[in-house]
């Protein structure tokens, strides 16, 4: 089998991260639900993973919150953020966990369109200001496309003109550097099991000092239990209920090593392997590349087409007869296909890692020019 379908989920996990969970599991109890042993190794994995991935990003630990994914996070972020009487400013690029929360606030949305690369216009981000525009909603690198927003130069752009920067990073997190402070974000949405190597069912926000979200769920805190309302404080007051300790551990794992190794030589292996692919293919007359492939920086993701032929027949067949795993389909991402024409045919995602190899994407390479062929 040949894994490509990293934007998805990596495959496979690092051995330390499966042993971080398995270890967990035989000695750790309910993160801040109790004082015995039990539970207050709990709390320091909890602990541990907020300031691992606060270092990651520059940012505040205690307002590191916890989800279950990206999903949860956006829709944390954008339900308590925004308003029906509110502008946001967002791209066409943008998955369904960004477009459907937005849709369900009722605020006047202004989406920023793509060029004839995918890349988003962001360059049109002055002439969408309105007097009521609130917040700029923009994911970091399209699980399309591949393609990479300036998220430094919009940061500055929100920052002059007093905006909240909500930024989803499900694609870029634990590839891409990405410093907070730095870049002006006010929320950072991120997801554990993907660039970023953990398991699923892990994932978060990270909240700027200057930033009070309302809180999406409430209930369980194991503090003020008496109150008829959730405590304001972060990181409780996103985390409602108990958390995934279990699978903090093996994120907990995983961003530390991250965070030793750095990312540069990391993104440089998954990079090449996705040019590589990208250089083998793009002179075939029948194939249709999208997406910025060659620009300085871009995410390790290929979408194609072959001539009209169905996304899905395309990627059936590349499982069935080579043993390839892709992601065909929409991507829930409807905007960019419907931009791209491609909202009947779909496009046929690949998504390296470092951990894949050269002659996995020469195999894979030699399988579609066998299905042109054929």
């Amino acid at each position: 089998m040949i894994y490509l379908d990293n934007a998805a989920t990596s495959f496979p996990k690092p051995s330390f991260v499966k042993q971080a969970v398995i270890d967990a599991m035989d000695n750790i109890g309910s993160d801040g639900r109790g004082a015995h042993e039990m539970t207050l190794r709990a709390s320091r994995i909890v602990y541990s993973t907020r300031q691992n991935i606060a270092k990651l990003f520059n940012a505040d630990a205690m307002r590191v919150c916890f989800t279950l994914n990206a999903t949860m996070a956006l829709n944390t972020a954008i339900l308590g953020l925004i308003n029906a009487n509110d502008h946001v400013i967002t791209s066409v690029q943008e998955h369904n966990s960004v477009l459907r929360p937005l849709y369900k606030t009722g605020a006047d949305l202004t989406f920023l369109p793509i060029d004839e690369k995918g890349n988003v216009k962001i360059d049109m981000l002055g002439g969408s200001l309105k007097a009521n525009t609130k917040a700029v909603i923009l994911s970091h690198v399209s699980n399309v496309t591949g393609n990479v927003i300036d998220i430094k130069k919009v940061g500055q752009f929100c920052k002059e003109h007093n905006l909240y920067f909500i930024v989803d990073a499900a694609q870029s997190a634990g590839v891409f550097d990405i410093d907070m402070k730095e870049m002006n974000i006010s929320v950072l949405c991120f997801t554990g099991h993907k660039g970023l190597l953990g398991v699923q069912g892990t994932g978060g926000l990270c909240v700027a000092e200057n930033v009070d979200i309302n809180p999406l769920v409430v209930g369980g805190s194991g503090v003020h239990s008496f109150s008829k309302t959730h405590p304001d404080e972060y990181p409780t007051r996103l985390e409602a209920g108990t958390l995934n300790a279990h699978g903090l551990a093996g994120l907990n794992a995983s961003v530390k090593w991250l965070n030793e190794n750095g990312l540069a030589s990391l993104r440089e292996k998954e990079t090449s392997l996705a040019r590589l692919f990208y250089n083998e293919l793009c002179n075939l007359p029948q194939i249709k590349i999208y997406g910025d492939v060659l620009a300085e920086n871009h995410g390790a993701i290929v979408s194609i087409n072959i001539a009209d032929e169905d996304a899905g027949i395309v990627s059936d067949a590349l499982y069935e007869d080579f043993g390839i795993c892709t992601r065909a389909g929409a991507h829930c991402a409807p905007l960019i296909h419907k931009a791209f024409g491609t909202e009947n045919q779909g496009m046929v995602r690949f998504s390296f890692s470092h951990q894949n190899t050269e002659r996995e994407v020469i195999k894979t390479i030699q399988a579609i020019k066998q299905l042109v062929a054929e």
